[in-house]
């Protein structure tokens, strides 16, 4: 039975080995302290933090995250220790909310290994403050117990630390500042949150108003973010010339209502059937992708959570055999063969429960993803997925945008679908390089293979929005791309051939980026009905095999102007390059790598999330073998754009 405490109340504790599970909503620190008889902590040896995340009996997570999995074992705590203080904090200087009055009320659960919860407190009435003890776990008459603290301080983690007692307080809270900024600097960004209605209102590119453009997007990032949807009312059609709201008709700024219950009853003991569509959202569409999105965080919960238990368990058997040898007597003879089996078998234990319970979580997981990936849209689907069969042209720009899988390798079988927001907000590099050409003897394979990547993200972009609210163009500078580019060709559905040679690479760039000059200068100036009537409102897609091929010093100039203004008005990127074969220009191209998400035609696991560390590997999307569906979808986008989209 979990015992759900208030501020103040205490429970017994039956165990000494623990999880403590935190949920903050959004990105939080969490720490904890040691404290000696007397509740103080002697030194900075004695505190816990993403900078020195591992103390004797304790672990917690290495930077900033919306859910923490923190474990203890209060046997292996050192005598002298008294109180363990469980901290949560706000990351200083990364753009976040600076209290905690602009976040839902923290969860804090302590469980066994099992999963099975002892204690729990949501940690409520807080208010400017930006540090709070969240926990204590206490020694009491050679028992342990917990205690539902919740004191907050509003002078942040300096406060708390000379609170208790710490001499270095403020130069410890500058140090874990340092250390969560780092952490964020080193991941893949999350997918934002959704903007407001307002953020989203831009300015139209010509008197008539434009088509709509989306919704904004994790991160990219996605992955590995809570996926957040926006919301609005545009009823109200604005004059021409004047302000268009992008949002959908019939989105709401109010929160969504959780969708009604679909799975069957659930018998005590067993797990819950999993449903398609059973997270909150407007739509299916936008319940589906928030339940995709769940998956991915569970998934990295879960897995984090199985890492951080081995990495105790090794951590504690290295502690106890170290100890084994350290005594003279234990290595005489066979006298510490008993302490060192003990050791190892302790070790098997926490291990074993640790993999038991990743098993039952995962299993979950599959099952779910089982139910998930046939209901998906086609924006989010695979390319072997049914839906595609009965294709035909949407009406309205889907939420997102399936880029390909993403796998942990704890069970390499349960991908989750990698969505990025439409309309992209970054551009992408197919990634053709050399490093990834261990499973390749020739690399002109490797590259064939990269722009038929390539060429299937495009399909997907042309199949995902309105007809003819999508243009791609395409630079192939020494023709060698021909054959993977030959179903866009054949189909129609280029907004023009391939631009080939050096003249036809200047001709594309200076077409596009004049485009981003007039509409920068349009919605700067609040004058959308002067621009060319005959300007091309859709959005814009660049596909450049081989750069730098073909590309002069003005040409690659132009190219990082696409690459960073382009976006913003509704011109994209898309890179099929070796960073290698462009080192002759140094570090003047290290901004446009950069501001690209970098993928890859064959999987590899280069993807980071900031909220546990992990290292995603990524699947890019494939065709069956055999599989017409590719000429069939780009014949319906042909056929809808002579339509008129009807």
């Amino acid at each position: 039975m979990t015992a759900e405490l208030v501020r103040g109340q205490n429970h017994p504790l039956s165990g000494t080995r623990l999880e403590i599970r935190v949920s903050a909503g959004k990105p939080v620190v969490a720490g904890a302290t040691l404290g000696d008889d007397q509740g103080r902590v002697r030194g900075v040896e004695w505190v816990a933090h993403p900078g020195s995340p591992t103390l004797p009996g304790l672990e917690v997570s290495k930077q900033a995250a919306a859910d923490h999995r923190l474990a203890v074992d209060l046997d292996a705590v050192p005598d002298t220790v008294h109180r363990v203080n469980v901290l949560l904090a706000l990351p200083v200087g990364v753009g976040g909310p600076v209290s905690f009055s602009a976040l839902a009320a923290p969860f804090v659960a302590v469980t066994g290994l099992d999963g099975a919860e002892v204690a729990s407190y949501t940690i409520t009435d807080l208010d400017a403050e930006s540090a709070v003890v969240a926990l204590e776990l206490y020694r009491r008459q050679g028992a342990w117990k917990v205690r539902a603290v919740g004191q907050g301080y509003a002078g942040g983690l300096a406060e708390m630390l000379t609170d208790q007692g710490l001499p270095q307080a403020r130069e410890l809270a500058g140090a874990i500042d340092d250390a969560v900024a780092r952490g964020l600097a080193r991941s893949v960004a999350a997918p934002p949150p959704r903007p407001s209605d307002d953020a989203r209102v831009r300015t139209a590119a010509q008197g008539e108003p434009a088509p709509p453009q989306g919704r904004p997007a994790p991160g990219q990032g996605q992955p590995a973010a809570p996926p957040q949807q926006p919301g609005g009312d545009a009823a109200d059609a604005p004059a021409p010339g004047g302000p268009i709201n992008y949002t959908h008709p019939a989105r709401q700024t109010t929160a969504p209502p959780p969708p009604p219950p679909t799975a069957p009853p659930v018998r005590p003991g067993e797990p819950a059937q999993p449903v398609a569509g059973d997270a909150t959202g407007w739509s299916m569409e936008e319940r589906l992708y928030n339940q995709v999105w769940g998956m991915f965080e569970d998934l990295a919960r879960t897995t984090a959570a199985y890492r951080s238990a081995v990495d105790f368990a090794d951590s504690r058997m290295e502690q106890e055999l170290d100890k084994v040898l350290s005594d003279p007597r234990s290595r005489i003879g066979g006298a510490g063969d008993p302490a060192r089996e003990s050791a190892r078998a302790k070790h098997a234990d926490l291990v074993g429960q640790a993999r038991a319970a990743l098993d039952r979580d995962l299993a979950q997981l599959a099952a779910e993803a089982d139910v998930v990936e046939p209901a998906l849209p086609p924006a989010y689907a695979a390319w072997s997925s049914p839906v595609w069969h009965a294709y035909r042209a949407p009406m309205e720009i889907p939420m997102a945008l399936r880029l390909g899988d993403l796998h942990l390798p704890e069970r390499t079988d349960l991908r989750i679908p990698m969505l990025v927001r439409l309309p992209l907000e970054r551009g992408l590099w197919i990634d053709s390089g050399k490093a990834l050409t261990n499973s390749f003897t020739d690399s002109a394979e490797l590259r064939r293979i990269a722009v038929d990547t390539a060429v299937a993200h495009a399909a997907r972009l042309l199949a995902v929005y309105p007809a003819g609210e999508f243009q791609v163009h395409v630079i192939d500078a020494a023709g060698s791309a021909a054959p993977s580019l030959a179903p866009l060709v054949t189909a129609g559905v280029l907004a023009e051939p391939p631009a080939t040679g050096a003249a036809g690479v200047s001709a594309v760039l200076a077409k596009l980026t004049q485009r981003v000059d007039l509409v920068q200068m349009a919605v700067r100036g609040g004058a959308a009905d002067a621009l060319p009537a005959d300007l091309d409102t859709a959005e814009q897609l660049l596909i450049v095999n081989d750069f730098p091929h073909g590309f002069d010093d003005r040409a690659v100039t132009q190219l990082r102007y696409l690459a960073d203004e382009g976006p913003a008005v509704g011109v994209h990127l898309m890179m099929v390059a070796d960073r290698e074969d462009a080192a002759e220009y140094g570090p003047l191209l290290d901004p446009l790598w950069r501001a690209l998400l970098r993928l890859t035609p064959v999987p590899d696991d280069h993807l980071a999330d900031p909220w546990v560390g992990h290292a995603w590997t990524y699947d890019p999307p494939a065709f069956p073998l055999g599989s017409q569906i590719l000429g069939q979808v780009l014949d319906q986008v042909a056929t809808a754009r002579r339509n008129g989209g009807r």
